[in-house]
This record gives structure tokens, sequence and C-alpha cells, in this order.
């Protein structure tokens, strides 16, 4: 799981934690999402949906960080197990696959993957990053 950020390659270190649940995140490699700023720091988180908790929250996780300076959204397409653009990515909710921490947003570059998966999987959803919302994820437990 990693991407170029110019020359370099970014990916979660062993001892990298998700700032939201404590959980190591390299332990989670097909379910691995990124946040990463302006100041070339990056958030690792071991789902979509603890990273959603974060954006929504950023006031408790992350106080010196603001929305705008997300610069890139990066999450692990269930499918294909690379890491896609987050913002564009199709997302399904209550669907019956788990992800580290239980009920799960499950990625896809692709929308026909995501509604292929939504009725192989009892999905509820497809919704863009756009359509997440706060009450969206809290339903997620």
């Amino acid at each position: 799981m990693l991407w170029a950020q110019g020359e370099k390659a970014i990916k979660p270190g062993p001892k990298e934690k998700c700032p939201v649940c404590g959980m190591f995140v390299a332990r989670y490699p097909d379910f691995v999402a990124a946040l990463t700023f302006k100041d070339g720091t990056h958030a690792f988180f071991d789902g979509v949906k603890d990273m959603m908790r974060y954006y929504f929250n950023l006031q408790k996780y992350n106080p010196s960080k603001k929305r705008g300076d997300i610069t890139q959204v990066h999450v692990t397409d269930y499918y294909s197990l690379g890491f896609v653009d987050g913002f564009k990515a199709f997302y399904v909710s209550g669907s019956d696959i788990n992800g580290p921490m239980g009920k799960e947003l499950i990625p896809f570059e692709k929308e026909a993957a995501a509604k292929e998966f939504l009725k192989d999987h009892k999905g509820k959803a497809v919704l863009r990053f756009q359509d997440i919302t706060h009450d969206v994820v809290k339903r997620l437990d």
C-alpha cells in the first residue's frame, strides 16, 4: 500500500497507529486509508470509518489542522487492494463485510464494482465522498 508523492513513496510504517482507535494500521493493509495535509504530514487509518470520524472531528483528533489543510485522501479499493483517490471513490454502506472496526464503508475506484459489491454483499447504498455525513458514520456503530 503506497502512493507516490513527488519522489517519495508513502505507506504506513509498522508502528503507525490510527489516531481514532489506536490500532496498528499496517496490520490491516486491505483497509488502509490516509489523509495528506498541505504541510506534507499524513494520518493513516485502519479503515474509512475511522478516517471519516477523524475528518468530521479534526478539532478533537488534530486541533492544529482544518479540513482545508487536507490535500489528498487515499483509500484501499476493496477488489484491487490498491490505493485510489478517496475524493473520487465510490463507497458501499451497510454491507455484510466488516473491517477491522466492524461495520465499514467499503471503497471502490469504479462505480460498476461498487454496484456489483452492493448487490453481492447486501449493501444499502453507494455513496460518494461528499455524500458521507457524520450521521452515516454514526449508523455504522
